[in-house]
């Protein structure tokens, strides 16, 4: 079985690989997934997953167009999904987080994406399934696995909820700056989503054992309710995926992210390790 129902290795994909059940989801960049992909794997631009509106982005898809696309890959509310990208995580666990959000909770990423298959000897293919016939799958967004900014913004000073940064120090200090304002969200913990990445295993999610004592370490626990975001919530989704994976139970995900709460004249701003930046007059 996938590890808690989240992560699948190669070896166990290829083995059901012909379950007709199964829909393998390619959402590596478009020129890679031409080259070369998992064989009978159908393609998704990472764009037809979201919703922008600039200069927030990241939000979830509208209930008619996320239906349209799961019902163009013959997705149906049986099928497992197995999503997987060319970047260790980061775009199938947002296509996953986003399955989830609608209601549809079959679906796992691969370990290590096309990294662990390619490089210990699965098959890859160049050729392009034949169109699916729509399944006609219709999905209502839920309020599960989401937190808004409302929410955070009245839970900020909350200790049994915990906000995951997962983007780079340079944007968690503020001396990166991708938004009007920069800096982070106050109280937040920095904890960049490729510090959960084995780089010595084809990316894989690094051994239990090793990723809790870390996570622990920056209070990070099980215990509180943890609330992951970055620039739009691509990176991290697979904060969240990989939290949920070690068997965390509430973990949520901020559509937007930094794009919405850094572009925002009402929200409180922390930069590196000092006091809070009172919220900009409006």
């Amino acid at each position: 079985m996938p590890e808690a129902h989240y992560l699948i290795e190669p070896d166990q994909l290829e083995a059901i690989h012909d379950n007709s059940n199964i829909v393998i989801v390619d959402c590596c960049k478009p020129g890679q997934y031409r080259q070369a992909h998992i064989p009978g794997a159908l393609h998704i631009d990472y764009a037809s997953m979201v919703k922008n509106e600039k200069p927030v982005m990241g939000l979830l898809p509208d209930d008619e167009n996320f239906s349209g696309l799961l019902s163009s890959l013959g997705i149906h509310r049986r099928s497992l999904i197995v999503a997987y990208d060319d970047e260790g995580g980061g775009c199938a666990a947002r296509f996953v987080w986003t399955l989830q959000v609608y209601g549809h909770e079959t679906a796992v990423i691969l370990n290590g994406g096309l990294h662990s298959w390619a490089n210990e000897g699965h098959p890859l293919s160049n050729e392009t399934p034949a169109a699916q016939l729509s399944s006609h799958y219709h999905v209502n967004k839920t309020h599960h696995h989401t937190a808004s900014r409302a929410y955070i913004q009245t839970h900020l000073d909350d200790k049994n909820i915990c906000l995951l940064d997962a983007r780079s120090p340079a944007e968690y200090s503020g001396e990166k700056k991708l938004a009007e304002r920069g800096g982070h969200i106050p109280g937040a913990i920095n904890f960049e989503w490729t510090a959960a990445m084995n780089q010595q295993n084809n990316l894989r999610r690094l051994p239990a054992d090793i990723l809790q004592a870390q996570l622990d370490k920056r209070g990070i626990t099980k215990d509180r309710e943890i609330i992951c975001y970055c620039q739009s919530h691509h990176r991290s989704a697979y904060s969240w995926l990989i939290l949920k994976s070690l068997g965390y139970e509430n973990v949520l995900g901020y559509p937007g992210s930094w794009s919405e709460w850094g572009n925002r004249s009402d929200t409180s701003v922390e930069k590196g390790g000092g006091p809070v930046i009172s919220p900009i007059s409006a």
